[in-house]
């Protein structure tokens, strides 16, 4: 195993695997850089793009910084290289979320003893979809939820699957965040200033974030399933209306939780997320977030199980079986990419 620099196509891969990455409207609040030796990636958060009123202390914006810091990690070994993570590395630069040092490969033959994320996950970066229609009510085996429990527990993370009492509760706790999202007006513009229309045909002005319409799905005709209704509703209605379709009788609902509440543990949620999102997509298995009752700290209080000790629930996700969900736009590699290295740290005095 040898040092070596990142190629410029190494970097331009590297950009689109983590600009693939989930985020909340899909806001894709991040940017990368070389390191100063050019041997990694560093991982910095676009507070630029951040959503002040439904995330209000920021917790989702590192959720996906640390959902794109994941990707980067199985792009790097796409890459041969074997990565290593330096979580917020200088307490002077909040904004620098993480580092990724790739300096040495891989050595020959070690990947044909095991993926190092148990799976090739490369693929599913750019299937990943949030799917926002209704699932079948068939259940997620037993042995894939195994799996993607292992694989949060991974990254730090707690994977729980609720059982019947927890779905319900939840399932409240979302409909009350919905109602009250309904009835704020600055909540509801914020909301629609991430919709993007479909261009006029011939159009070149394409967008490369937020969510096309196309995108948002329908609203659950039985009023059990409280899915984000990103149009408003009468007589607040925002956009353009939404239809509705019968869902799932009871989803299947889960929560990533995590030990602290701080940026760090945010990040390693982040991380979670897209490593179970991944290895869900390779299994055929279909992933919706919901993060509104996150967005109200009376709400989020009530998501916690007690029996399952302290822990800070950082999203709710619906998994299941349907169809796979319209792909929303992205930023061009150019956009998140600096490709100048960032200033070396300065010389240390003892």
């Amino acid at each position: 195993m040898t040092e070596s620099t990142l190629t410029p196509d190494d970097l331009r891969l590297l950009a689109v695997a983590g600009g693939a990455a989930p985020s909340l409207h899909n806001s894709q609040p991040w940017r990368f850089r070389p390191t100063p030796d050019g041997c990694g990636i560093e991982v910095h958060a676009d507070l630029a793009r951040a959503v002040p009123l439904a995330d209000a202390v920021g917790s989702a914006l590192h959720v996906a910084v640390g959902a794109a810091l994941f990707n980067l990690r199985v792009a790097a070994v796409r890459l041969g290289r074997e990565p290593a993570v330096r979580l917020l590395p200088d307490p002077v630069d909040p904004g620098l979320s993480a580092v990724l040092d790739l300096a040495l490969r891989a050595a020959p033959g070690s990947a044909s003893v095991a993926p190092p994320f148990g799976r090739d996950l490369y693929p599913a970066i750019t299937e990943r979809r949030s799917s926002r229609r209704p699932f079948t009510n068939r259940d997620v085996p037993e042995a894939v939820l195994a799996e993607l429990i292992a694989a949060a527990r991974e990254e730090g993370v707690a994977l729980g699957v609720l059982e019947e009492a927890g779905v319900r509760q939840v399932l409240a706790l979302t409909a009350e965040a919905e109602d009250r999202i309904a009835h704020d007006p600055a909540r509801r513009a914020e909301t629609r200033s991430w919709l993007r229309p479909e261009p006029a045909p011939g159009s070149a002005d394409r967008a490369v974030d937020g969510i096309p319409y196309a995108a948002l799905g329908p609203q659950d005709h039985d009023a059990r399933v409280p899915m984000r209704d990103f149009a408003g509703r009468p007589p607040y209605r925002d956009g353009p209306p939404q239809p509705s379709e019968r869902f799932e009788a009871l989803p299947q609902l889960c929560t990533l939780t995590t030990p602290g509440d701080g940026p760090a543990d945010w990040l390693r949620a982040g991380q979670a997320l897209e490593r179970v999102w991944l290895l869900a997509t390779v299994h055929g298995v279909r992933l919706t977030v919901w993060h509104q009752p996150v967005e109200w700290p009376d709400l989020r209080w009530g998501l916690r199980d007690p029996a399952e000790g302290p822990g800070h629930v950082q999203l709710v996700v619906r998994i299941g079986y349907g169809p796979p969900g319209v792909a929303t736009p992205r930023r061009p590699p150019e956009d998140v990419l600096d490709a100048r290295p960032g200033p070396a740290a300065p010389p240390t005095t003892g």
